[in-house]
């Protein structure tokens, strides 16, 4: 018993106390006295390649388009064209195909090589390649888009004669345009821009930049074909900003693949029948069909 002439000493904390540091989530450090490092969500897309091996992929596919149209034309001269020059030939549709299926195989070729042989990943997963599940659904979208999309061409100066056009002179290139346009072409752009450029500028500047940057180069790559008429761009650039926002939102470029040959799909089943199977081509085909 203590009494208040002699009081009992009282606790005291020591001199040096170690602080209770707690993380953000709740838990304690594992050793006392050391802080737990902030934690910062890691990026949405974080690809094994960078800006760097985009410019690569770019330039050599800029050089093959070089080499190749010149290889194919000069062999296409020699072997069975000898009466014609160089420049009848390069506005031979069927050329034109041939030289389109080497660059869009090129491409492929490259970024396999890059992620598969540089950076020792599975490309499927890379790329970001999911089959989605509701594929009829994904091609639906992009059947409506093209619908949309043509009530508003009404409304902007779209281009009444342009290259594009040329190469549905015969059934035979039209047919084989057609099967680009359902199949390799969506496949190789959808594989590039959404695929490999879209991550890296994802990584960078966020979802919404990204989507905009890549839907702008993908509308002026199409722009030759259609005599750089900006009615035109501006109907392709919508269509990239949609397929960027869907791989975007499913993190699946084969859903963006699937909204991609949805619109295309549509475009050549309508242009299927205004023209008989393309037996009777209207003047400006290329009011029919935006890629």
């Amino acid at each position: 018993m203590s009494s208040p002439e002699s009081p009992q000493p009282e606790p005291h904390a020591p001199d040096n106390p170690e602080p209770s540091i707690i993380a953000a989530n709740g838990s304690e450090p594992p050793f006392p006295g050391t802080a737990l490092p902030p934690t910062t969500p890691p990026p949405a897309e974080n690809p094994v390649w960078n800006g760097w091996d985009v410019l690569l992929i770019i330039g050599l596919t800029f050089a093959t388009i070089f080499v190749s149209q010149f290889a194919i034309l000069f062999g296409a001269h020699y072997l069975f064209y000898p009466h014609s020059s160089l420049m009848e030939l390069a506005q031979r549709p069927l050329l034109l195909l041939i030289s389109q299926y080497v660059i869009d195989l090129a491409v492929v070729i490259y970024l396999l090589l890059l992620i598969e042989g540089k950076y020792r990943t599975r490309f499927g997963s890379a790329i970001r390649w999911r089959w989605p599940k509701n594929a009829w659904g994904l091609l639906l979208l992009g059947g409506v888009m093209l619908l949309v999309l043509s009530m508003l061409e009404n409304l902007l100066p779209m281009p009444k004669d342009t290259p594009f056009d040329k190469l549905f002179a015969r059934p035979r290139d039209a047919y084989l345009i057609a099967i680009i346009a359902v199949s390799l072409g969506p496949l190789v752009e959808e594989l590039f821009f959404r695929g490999f450029l879209y991550p890296v500028l994802a990584r960078r500047w966020g979802m919404a930049w990204a989507i905009f940057l890549t839907a702008l180069p993908f509308a002026l790559m199409h722009m030759p074909q259609y005599g750089w008429a900006w009615g035109a761009l501006a109907v392709i650039f919508i269509v990239g900003v949609v397929c960027g926002t869907v791989r975007a939102v499913t993190k699946s470029v084969g859903a963006s693949f699937l909204v991609h040959v949805g619109y295309n799909g549509v475009q050549m089943v309508i242009a299927l029948f205004v023209t008989r199977g393309f037996t009777h081509m209207p003047k400006a085909i290329a009011t029919i069909l935006l890629q």
